[in-house]
């Protein structure tokens, strides 16, 4: 257990998961935080990187930034995707390292395991077979920082955790109308129909005021400025007409979606509470034909154990939003993974489980996106 006094930093302490994290620290007590925002600090520069390290000279170590984004983001932006998450990751393990950070927990994603991995997809089936085209480079920088983690713990004898989250919502998500995770984008998608639905021009003049929607094809931009005109030709690109909402895909993938405030639980359970050794010792390990013990998968799941189908999903957010209208779904846009649950039971022998099903989640989210706080409205961002 770290003492409260601490110094933690938390690296993408305004992102989704970043903040959860830095609040769930918060109440347990810990109030020696350090965080910096993007322009504050470009974790991709790793001068910059180096000097902050040198100068704040954290005992602990939260990699929760990253360059993330939805599918399509995932397709379009390859290059990127892989650049910069190695970039942050080499820039803020290897500085960690450098400067004696006693604990460091890396946050990764379930992505990182084969497309046609087994259900529910335990640690040992990463690197069996093929990724998931769609967001193979990301999944790529996500086993290389959780490969990281372990390699400095079996060369130099440091306590580096490695979890790998499902698929998150919550507070302080992006909800892009294409580039965001897919349960957020929903819910903006369903709540904006369902305000045309009711002539509710207020609240849809709200919504893209604090967020506002550009058309791909022509570049037009509306806010909460803009002619009713210009807001409906808008928001009818991206599906979403008075009664009727258009969603990607067919509708049929299975996901499971874990609580933000309950990833950041279960992460700072491991953080405080878990060692290296300790998944090593809840990790099954090969012995090969050499007689050396094969140390790897050493990363924790971080899931609920639970899916549901994405129409189903879309169902749900409907009933809560109230919206009544037509839910439709376009084929010619990318599905993804079609099964895709975590096996949690490392989580559960390392002693966290999770609360927050799936019904009160959307609730929860629902209520606070109708507040109207916007901190990650961005395509793709460091988050």
């Amino acid at each position: 257990m770290l003492d409260k006094d601490v110094r933690i930093y938390v690296a993408g302490h305004h992102g989704l998961v970043g903040s959860a994290i830095w609040n769930n620290l918060k109440q347990r007590g810990y109030h020696n935080l350090i965080g910096r925002s993007h322009k504050e600090l470009d974790l991709l520069d790793p001068i910059a990187v180096r000097e902050f390290f040198d100068q704040e000279r954290p005992q602990a170590v939260v990699l929760a930034a990253a360059f993330v984004g939805g599918i399509m983001a995932n397709l379009r932006y390859r290059a990127d995707f892989i650049y910069r998450n190695l970039q942050i990751q080499q820039n803020v393990i290897g500085e960690s390292w450098k400067h004696g950070v006693e604990k460091l927990l890396f946050l990764g994603s379930t992505c990182i395991y084969p497309g046609e991995a087994p259900q529910p997809m335990p640690e040992d089936c990463l690197l069996t077979s093929a990724l998931e085209y769609t967001n193979e480079p990301y999944a790529i920088a996500k086993i290389a920082g959780l490969k990281m983690c372990e390699s400095f713990n079996l060369q130099y004898g440091t306590n580096y955790i490695a979890v790998m989250p499902t698929n998150l919502y919550g507070p302080n998500d992006n909800f892009h109308l294409e580039n965001s995770h897919v349960l957020p984008a929903m819910i903006r998608k369903i709540h904006l129909a369902q305000c045309l639905s009711q002539d509710n021009w207020e609240d849809v003049r709200k919504d893209i005021g604090l967020r506002p929607v550009t058309m791909k094809q022509t570049g037009l931009r509306v806010d909460g400025n803009s002619s009713q005109q210009d807001i409906l030709s808008v928001l009818a690109s991206y599906g979403i007409e008075k009664g009727r909402v258009t969603l990607w895909g067919t509708g049929s993938p299975m996901r499971e979606f874990l609580w933000s405030e309950e990833m950041a639980d279960a992460s700072v359970h491991c953080l405080l509470n878990v060692d290296f050794k300790d998944v090593v010792d809840n990790t099954e390990m090969k012995v090969n034909r050499d007689g050396i013990r094969e140390i790897r998968n050493c990363h924790i799941n971080v899931g609920t154990g639970h899916q549901i189908s994405i129409r189903e999903c879309a169902e749900k957010i409907a009933a809560e939003t109230g919206f009544q209208g037509e839910l439709c779904w376009d084929r010619t846009k990318p599905d993804g993974t079609m099964l895709k649950m975590t096996d949690v039971s490392k989580l559960h022998r390392l002693g966290w489980h999770h609360t927050i099903e799936i019904d009160e989640g959307i609730h929860r989210l629902y209520q606070w996106y109708l507040k109207g706080i916007c901190i990650n409205h961005k395509e793709s961002s460091q988050a």
